[in-house]
């Protein structure tokens, strides 16, 4: 029979603190929505204070004991490994305290609508809006222009023609009575606008618009007028011999008319943008210096906060204002849990460049092969750590800004033991293609002799993998496309 017991046990558990919940969360966190997230903690918090540009100052330090409660959780307590000889790589300005005032963003103080917002979208023009804008500085007849704006109505976003005529002549009553002829007379004239090809009722009739804005003595116009009007189902299916066959025309000839056809956009709504542009902003920046290369935090991204003196010397050592002191703590675990962030970005960048130095000096092809677990025995801390770090973080480099998830990859064991990584992989295969004579393209297996022979052995089917995923047809494909090529 089970009588029940008082037992007394000792243990360890891991215990997710709010004060570790969120430096966890800062660390995720891309430096633009950083920023909002700051902004709504000054909105909230009366111990936090937006700090003057021009100003600097080193963030609150916690009290006894708060730091390793802080740093140990985060790194999973381990504890930071020590670093071989590697590639010298400079760390700028690596004070937190003195470069969180950034000097490329103001202070989160006054009326947000009297700031300038620097990534800001002014255009916001929709196609039918710039075609209306374009009929407008036609000298057209009230009567004209109430047809060419039915037109333009119903044109949707890819600039094709979605209504019929009669359709159209529907929508203008009972205001304008206006006929097929009419209508047909105004749709050539909104034909003739920008971008080219815009109001066709076909993609045979937006090719067709495209090549009549051509000189008409360019070499294979008339031919690819034909094939635009009649073959482009024969194009569309490879079928080059039989196009040749039934357009009586020479090789050059059909390799002229080609070319003008592939240059048309099958979409031209589609080069009127309607949407904002999506800005990149930078948390780290790489450069050559004379010493080797050097890491930098982008300071625009900081964020610019510091603890309010003026209200947390008021407070004293007093056990009243609850609630203030409360908001104190809060605001000095911010600013350490920020100082963390910044010092785990900085470190993390600083062991990527070291390892990537030839991808920076080379490119693609000299990419090294690198885990999330190299990083984490290089700076000491848990890989799960240096996953979220790397989540929508972004590097400017000579070779251009890339997301530090990016410098990671797998890899392929060379024949000589070495590694080779998946994106150098990739970078070898498109040169490959690039350089191949177009009548007599590599196949996957031949690609793949070509890298074994460099010491990479890798399979047809992986070449094929890659080649799939960067969009490069197969070698089929690309024979029937070269054997046409200008």
């Amino acid at each position: 029979m089970l009588k029940p017991s008082l037992q007394l046990k000792l243990g360890q558990q891991l215990t997710m603190t709010p004060q570790l919940q969120q430096a966890i969360r800062l660390l995720q966190l891309p430096a633009l929505e950083l920023q909002a997230h700051i902004r709504e903690l000054l909105e909230t918090n009366v111990m936090l204070e937006p700090t003057d540009e021009g100003e600097s100052e080193a963030p609150e330090a916690p009290e006894p004991g708060d730091l390793a409660q802080a740093s140990e959780p985060l790194e999973e307590g381990t504890q930071a490994a020590a670093e071989g000889p590697r590639e010298t790589v400079e760390v700028l300005d690596e004070d937190w305290g003195g470069a969180s005032a950034g000097s490329g963003e103001s202070a989160w103080s006054g009326d947000e609508e009297d700031r300038q917002q620097d990534f800001a979208d002014a255009a916001g023009q929709s196609l039918q809006e710039y075609l209306l804008w374009q009929l407008e500085l036609d000298k057209l007849g009230p009567r004209e222009l109430a047809i060419a704006r039915a037109i333009v109505d119903a044109i949707n976003d890819d600039g094709y023609l979605t209504e019929s005529l009669d359709e159209i002549a529907e929508t203008l009553k009972p205001e304008v009575h206006a006929s097929s002829e009419e209508i047909e007379s105004v749709l050539a004239g909104v034909q003739a606008l920008d971008p080219p090809g815009v109001a066709a009722r076909s993609i045979g009739e937006c090719i067709e618009l495209q090549l009549r804005q051509l000189d008409p003595a360019t070499p294979g116009m008339t031919t690819a007028v034909e094939i635009a009007r009649h073959h482009l189902e024969q194009l569309a299916g490879r079928d080059l011999a039989t196009l040749k066959r039934e357009l009586r025309t020479s090789e050059e000839d059909l390799a002229e008319a080609l070319a003008l056809v592939r240059a048309c956009h099958p979409r031209p709504g589609a080069t009127v943008s309607t949407s904002a542009p999506q800005y990149v902003v930078p948390d780290v920046f790489v450069r050559r210096t004379e010493h080797g290369w050097a890491v930098e935090i982008n300071s625009a991204t900081l964020p610019r906060v510091r603890l309010n003196h003026s209200y947390a010397n008021l407070l004293g050592r007093s056990a009243s204002h609850a609630s203030l002191r409360a908001q104190l703590q809060e605001a000095r675990w911010l600013l350490k849990s920020l100082e963390i962030r910044h010092e785990t970005l900085i470190k993390v960048a600083r062991s990527i460049v070291e390892r990537q130095v030839s991808f920076l000096e080379h490119g693609e092809e000299h990419m090294r092969p690198m885990i999330l677990k190299d990083i984490a025995e290089a700076v000491g801390m848990h890989e799960s750590t240096i996953s979220r770090v790397t989540s929508g973080k972004y590097m400017h480099t000579p070779r251009g800004v890339f997301e530090l998830r990016y410098f990671f990859s797998s890899q392929i064991e060379g024949a000589d033991g070495s590694g080779t990584s998946s994106t150098a992989i990739r970078a070898k295969i498109r040169k490959l293609v690039k350089e191949e004579d177009p009548l007599a393209p590599l196949s996957d297996g031949r690609i793949a002799e070509l890298l074994s022979a460099e010491g990479i052995p890798v399979a047809r089917r992986t070449v094929a993998k890659y080649r799939e995923a960067m969009s490069i047809p197969s070698s089929g494909e690309r024979k029937r496309c070269g054997s046409a090529a200008p």
